[in-house]
């Protein structure tokens, strides 16, 4: 198999440090350790560095005149303990010089590897239990335990726990061999195509998942599914779960209509920049290249190989 780097938000950027979660003591003293480091997240937003690189903003002391939720023990990273807080204000708050809050679909793929996975996780967190603030039980408010990583039920009587939660989905490349078949929505940039996906339901296998979706947005029939990668997508908390498959038929409609157009592009199509792909962030973006370079030898990400039939 063919050596791949990791997609963004992905990898072993640190050691989560699980067994010293329910560590009470050991998290106190590590809170005030002067090595500790501190990230914070507001409206889902992650406090950036700015500059000509940027780069996340790692506190030293947390943020003590902003209204907060308690914070979260990320683990161990760069041989720091990393705690995330969450500021609860209307305005985004001002720390450092030189930061803001910014939104990591757009600045992800501009930070390191690492930082850009430390700031995914936080903010995975933070909406997992913006959403667990009431126990699902019995109804009485939640609180935070074990380094933030279980909201537990504060009623005594029930002390029901909610675990993080993760939405699994499928996403695919179809393709008839030289042809990839690909869709957009309405609401996407003019001319912009990408792969098919859409959520894994209760009960179903995930090579059930991918011919379903597939089926349900465009009317193709596939099979031959293989798994291919999977990334970490915190927007708001899914888990993007890769696969290749082929096209048992080639007939395209948008039957459910959540997608605007579907359609079967060729090789040349892609490498002459015929369609607009997803960013190279996603794994939508790599699931594409992969095939591309399987019949070409080349790659997307230095842009179009060649000329359009136009130019």
């Amino acid at each position: 198999m063919t050596h791949r780097a990791p997609h963004i938000f992905a990898g072993p950027y640190l050691d989560r440090e699980s067994g010293v979660r329910v560590d009470e003591a050991r998290l106190a003293a590590w809170r005030t350790d002067p090595l500790a480091r501190w990230v914070v997240v507001w409206r889902q937003q992650s406090l950036i560095s700015t500059g000509e690189t940027p780069s996340a903003t790692l506190l030293t002391t947390p943020p003590t005149d902003i209204p907060a939720h308690g914070s979260i023990f990320l683990g161990r990273f760069r041989g720091h303990p990393i705690f995330a807080i969450e500021a609860e204000t209307e305005d985004a708050p001002v720390l450092v010089t030189g930061t803001q809050f910014m939104d990591l679909r757009g600045v992800g793929g501009q930070l390191p590897a690492d930082e850009a996975g430390l700031l995914a996780y936080a903010r995975a967190l933070f909406y997992w239990r913006s959403r667990h603030r009431f126990c699902g039980a019995c109804g009485k408010p939640t609180q935070p335990s074990d380094g933030g990583h279980v909201m537990r039920c504060s009623d005594s009587a029930c002390r029901h726990p909610s675990f993080p939660r993760i939405d699994p989905a499928i996403i695919v490349l179809v393709s008839d061999g030289d042809r990839a078949l690909l869709g957009r929505q309405a609401s996407w940039p003019a001319g912009r195509y990408s792969t098919i996906a859409g959520f894994v339901e209760p009960g179903e296998s995930l090579e059930d998942a991918v011919a379903r979706e597939v089926r349900e947005e465009t009317g193709v029939e596939v099979d031959q599914a293989r798994y291919h990668s999977s990334q970490p997508w915190p927007f708001p908390s899914s888990l993007m779960l890769g696969f290749h498959a082929r096209a048992a038929t080639t007939d395209v409609f948008c039957p459910d209509g959540e997608l605007e157009d579907a359609r079967f592009f060729s090789v040349h199509d892609v490498g002459s920049g015929a369609v607009r792909l997803p960013p190279a962030t996603s794994i939508s973006f790599q699931l594409i290249d992969d095939w591309f370079c399987s019949h070409t030898g080349l790659s997307l990400r230095g842009g179009i190989p060649w000329p359009s039939a136009e130019t």
